[in-house]
């Protein structure tokens, strides 16, 4: 499988401007991966409370409507953070530990596994680089196969992200710096940029702050507030016109009525 370590971001150098239209796309729909081995751990009890929050900064995972249904990624998946939502089909595979009939799961890339640099690659360090690992939620992890196994050997592939109703953005910052945190994307999941326009501006780039935040440090209060997002996985670009109203703040999440595909 071909990953988006390099690609997210040089794919994209050439994307022209997109015209004012209601919703602009390019690219195709996001089409599921062919399947590739690697292995699955678990973190986190059956609450699955450690999973809340991680490096995405999607906060409360129930609130964000991710559920438990969640995974980390290892470094190399994760790519800075544009591995955010990302969805994967996982079964195990090939161990005694798997139930019956390789059952199927599917979960939301929400967080990063943290490389074990003491360890070797393949004895605890599971998540360094080139290594592709997930470390699921136990809830997750005890869908495909007996907890007590701690790790096993899976198969996998990214699908695309099923999502009920538009991309939501979530306001963060002060005045003069606007950090929004996008999630809800459907299609690949995943985000390679991002612009926002006030109804008295032009369409200003957002830099990637880490994880599913982008960011932009200009004054945009008092204005209504559009977005452009380019999917990392397919080019596609979508326009959401005025998402968030001009009397909008900080804290609120506010929804688009489109999506990725």
């Amino acid at each position: 499988m071909a990953f988006f370590s390099l690609s997210c971001k040089l794919r994209l150098l050439g994307v022209a401007t997109v015209m004012a239209m209601t919703a602009a796309r390019v690219g195709a729909r996001f089409q599921p991966s062919s399947w590739s081995l690697a292995y699955a751990t678990f973190y986190g009890d059956e609450s699955a409370s450690e999973t809340m929050g991680g490096a995405c900064g999607y906060g409360n995972l129930f609130n964000t409507g991710y559920g438990t249904d969640t995974a980390a990624l290892s470094t190399t998946m994760f790519n800075d953070g544009y591995g955010c939502g990302t969805c994967y089909q996982i079964r195990c595979y090939g161990s005694p530990h798997c139930y019956r009939g390789s059952p199927l799961t599917t979960v939301t890339a929400t967080n990063l596994c943290p490389p074990n640099w003491s360890q070797d690659s393949n004895n605890g360090g599971w998540c360094k680089p080139p290594r592709v690992h997930f470390d699921m939620s136990k809830p997750a992890f005890m869908q495909i196969a007996d907890w007590k196994a701690g790790i096993v050997p899976i198969m996998y592939r990214r699908v695309p992200c099923i999502r009920d109703g538009g991309i939501r953005f979530q306001f963060q910052g002060n005045g003069y710096w606007l950090l929004v945190y996008v999630t809800n994307v459907g299609g690949g999941g995943d985000i390679a940029s991002m612009w926002v326009k006030g109804c008295q501006t032009d369409w200003i780039g957002m830099s990637h702050n880490w994880g599913a935040a982008y960011q932009t440090f200009t004054s945009l209060g008092g204005q209504s507030l559009s977005f452009k997002i380019t999917s990392c996985s397919t080019q596609e670009i979508i326009i959401a016109w005025n998402v968030a109203p001009s009397n909008w703040y900080m804290g609120m999440t506010y929804e688009a009525n489109v999506n990725l595909h």
